[in-house]
């Protein structure tokens, strides 16, 4: 019988880490795809089952008129990109989405509006949403911009299951990308969130014009905060014109299969979801990230302001690879 190699026979831990040095990521991005692959898919394994994939839906409630710099953002007024301002959406019309939602099979409904920072009335128009929503049995998720403690505690409150804020990518790469509010302000929010008691939504986009490294970091941040999020989401920069990234170089989608196993690595028992991006993604890439421990997708025909797969579409890729809804987020 062959030799393995040695770097293949090296246990395939799957133990939390909080500690991660960057050298010992890089090493993972460095491995042969195979051996990343089977890492990554055996860790999965252990902590779930791999025929099952998190459904969640995503609503737009306040699009537009965001004071905030990001590169990639078709909704910041500073970008002329055809997004228009537009106030909260009205009560009815949420609830109406998320038995919608529902009935399509997905257990998590996400709300972003785009604000950096929600003054105290905003909060006012988002809670009832919230609370409308947790009452038709789904989880509730928001992503609202950066919160003082005393707005997480109210969100919490109203029954906030989820709070969605992205590193957007690695520290040294972020001011690249941002400049009207820092890394740490990120962290700090994170930080207010957890405190409180609701889960954390975080993660990243890869196609900013980063590099590998800057990939790396931006997962070790996450797998060494003191908990790791319970939702990783890993978006595929959508290059929208008008933006400054629309002309951004496109990534090969071996390289970010690799991103998505890593981050199985990083946070074995992390949901890491496929987000923005899908409607560019071939079928045979999305099932060699689901392989490499992607276990959690936004479903449904919209983002934020970018298109997503038709649900039926999902169903049918969904049906082909044999994998279900996970409707309870059991763990094997």
């Amino acid at each position: 019988m062959a030799t393995q190699p040695a770097h293949f026979s090296a246990p395939l831990t799957s133990a939390l880490r909080h500690d991660w040095r960057e050298a010992e990521v890089r090493a993972l991005f460095e491995l042969p795809f195979n051996d990343l692959l089977f890492k990554a898919h055996t860790i999965h394994r252990a902590h779930f089952d791999p025929n099952q994939v998190q459904l969640s839906t995503l609503l737009n409630i306040k699009s537009g008129g965001c004071p905030e710099d990001c590169a990639y953002c078709p909704q910041s007024v500073r970008f002329d990109t055809n997004v228009e301002a537009a106030p909260v959406l009205p009560l009815e019309q949420v609830l109406a989405a998320a038995a919608k939602a529902k009935a399509a099979g997905a257990t998590r409904f996400c709300m972003g509006a785009a604000w950096r920072a929600p003054k105290d009335r905003d909060l006012d128009q988002v809670l009832p949403l919230i609370e409308g929503v947790k009452a038709q049995g789904l989880e509730t998720c928001v992503t609202l911009g950066m919160l003082t403690a005393p707005q997480v505690d109210r969100l919490r409150d109203a029954g906030l299951d989820y709070y969605n804020h992205n590193l957007d990518t690695s520290p040294e790469y972020y001011g690249n990308i941002i400049s009207t509010r820092t890394y740490d302000d990120r962290l700090n929010t994170l930080a207010r969130v957890r405190d409180a008691g609701i889960k954390v939504c975080c993660g990243g986009i890869v196609g900013l014009g980063e590099g590998v490294g800057d990939r790396g970091e931006l997962l070790r941040t996450l797998a060494n905060l003191p908990q790791h999020p319970e939702s990783v989401p890993i978006n595929l920069l959508v290059r929208v014109e008008g933006t400054p990234l629309a002309d951004a170089e496109a990534v090969h989608p071996i390289d970010f299969v690799r991103t998505i196993a890593v981050a199985r690595v990083l946070m074995p028992e992390s949901h890491v979801r496929l987000s923005a991006g899908r409607t560019n993604m071939t079928d045979e890439l999305q099932a060699l990230c689901f392989f490499a421990g992607a276990n959690s997708i936004f479903y449904g025909e919209q983002l934020l302001t970018t298109a997503n797969p038709v649900a039926d579409n999902d169903r049918q890729l969904f049906e082909r690879l044999g994998l279900s809804a996970d409707s309870q987020h059991a763990h094997a």
